[in-house]
Order: C-alpha cells, then sequence, then structure tokens
C-alpha cells in the first residue's frame, strides 16, 4: 500500500475516497480509530492509502480536484 494523504480533516478523506471510488479506485483509510487513544480530539491524522499500482493515478485525481497528497 502506498500512503496518498494524511490528515486530521475527516472530511478530505471522505471526499478523496468518493473521488477514487468514482474512478474505480480503492483507497483504505487507516488511523481512523485512534480517536480512541487521544480522547477524540483530533490531532492524530488519518492515512489515506492505495494500491501502489494505482498510486500514480489516484495522486493525478486527487491533484485536479484540490486535494495536496503527501509527497513520495
Amino acid at each position: 500500500m502506498k500512503e496518498l494523504l494524511r490528515t486530521t480533516d475527516p472530511t478530505v478523506i471522505a471526499f478523496a475516497t468518493a473521488l477514487l471510488d468514482g474512478e474505480g479506485i480503492t483507497a483504505f483509510a487507516i488511523d481512523v480509530h485512534m480517536s480512541t487513544l487521544e480522547g477524540s480530539i483530533g490531532v492524530l491524522p488519518r492515512r489515506l492509502m492505495v494500491h501502489p499500482d494505482d498510486n500514480t493515478r489516484a495522486r493525478r485525481i486527487l491533484e485536479d480536484n484540490g486535494i495536496e497528497c503527501k509527497t513520495e
């Protein structure tokens, strides 16, 4: 899996996942349940991962829609 983005904003993860799903790319959000450990204050980032074969295309889709991806 390759990391596309890392953010503390859950709406960015949802939007990015919807964009990628619309293009047939499966994305997997990880660290979503870390709020249990942090006390639900939202300081720990969530990460969005994709298969390495989809990485370049996924990055292009997100960047074309104004979502800044993590640098490789």
